[in-house]
C-alpha cells in the first residue's frame, strides 16, 4: 500500500489536463468513437470537468494527480459537457454521431444510489494500492451521502479491475453481451457490480 501518496476529494485547480490524461490513458479506447482524436478528446474532458464528483490521489510532492476515481451523485458526474458542448467542439456533421457513442455510455443513478465512473491510475503508480485507496473514499463518500450502495460497469477486457472491486465487496449483478461494440470500443461483454453501504437509509441521497 502506498502511504506516500495523499487521498483527497475533489480535483484541485489546475489538475484538469493530468485528470483528462489519466481517464484517457485508462479509457481511451473506450472514449475514441465518441471524443476522438486523443487530443480533442483530452482537451474536451479538461474542459467540462466536474471538480466536486472525484476522489483524487496526489503524489508526495503535492503537484500531480496520480490516480482519480469519479462518481456521479446528485445529478452531475466527473465528465461533463452535454449536447451542445459536442456539437460546438466537434460540429454538426461529427457531432451527432458522437452524441449516439456517448448516449451508449451513459449510466443514470437509481435513488439512494452512487454510480462510479472508473478508476484510473498512473502507469507508473499502479500495483502501490491507489486504487484501494480511491476506493475506500468514494465508499465513504457514498455513506455520507446516504446511499444504500455502490454500482459501477466493468468491461470484460479489464479483468484486474474487476478483481479489484471484487476484493473490495463488489458482486456482479448482471453481464450484458455487447458484440457490436467490440470493434468500435474494443470490448463485448459489461458487468454491472453492485456494493452495498452498510448502515445507511434506502431513501433518497441528500444532495451535497
Amino acid at each position: 500500500m502506498d502511504s506516500a501518496v495523499a487521498i483527497r476529494r475533489g480535483v484541485p485547480r489546475s489538475a484538469e489536463e493530468q485528470v483528462a490524461e489519466l481517464y484517457w490513458e485508462a479509457f481511451g479506447r473506450k472514449l475514441g468513437a465518441a471524443l476522438g482524436p486523443p487530443e480533442h478528446g483530452r482537451a474536451f474532458i479538461a474542459r467540462h470537468l466536474h471538480h466536486d464528483r472525484a476522489g483524487v490521489a496526489l503524489a508526495p510532492s503535492g503537484d500531480r494527480v496520480v490516480g482519480v476515481a469519479g462518481y456521479q451523485l446528485g445529478g452531475r458526474g466527473l465528465t461533463g459537457g452535454g449536447m451542445r458542448d459536442v456539437l460546438s467542439s466537434y460540429g454538426l456533421f461529427r457531432g451527432l454521431p458522437r452524441l449516439a457513442a456517448l448516449a451508449l455510455l451513459e449510466r443514470t443513478p437509481e435513488p439512494g444510489e452512487l454510480v462510479m465512473d472508473g478508476i484510473a491510475v498512473d502507469p507508473a503508480h499502479r500495483g502501490t494500492g491507489i486504487g484501494s485507496l480511491l476506493l475506500t473514499e468514494i465508499a465513504t463518500i457514498a455513506a455520507e451521502h446516504g446511499c444504500s450502495r455502490i454500482r459501477l460497469d466493468v468491461i470484460d477486457a479489464n479483468p484486474r479491475a474487476r478483481a479489484l472491486y471484487e476484493r473490495h465487496g463488489f458482486t456482479a449483478v448482471r453481464t450484458e453481451q455487447t458484440p457490436y461494440l467490440k470493434g468500435l470500443m474494443g470490448f463485448g461483454a459489461v458487468t454491472t457490480m453492485h456494493r452495498a453501504i452498510p448502515g445507511t437509509s434506502t431513501g433518497k441521497e441528500q444532495q451535497p
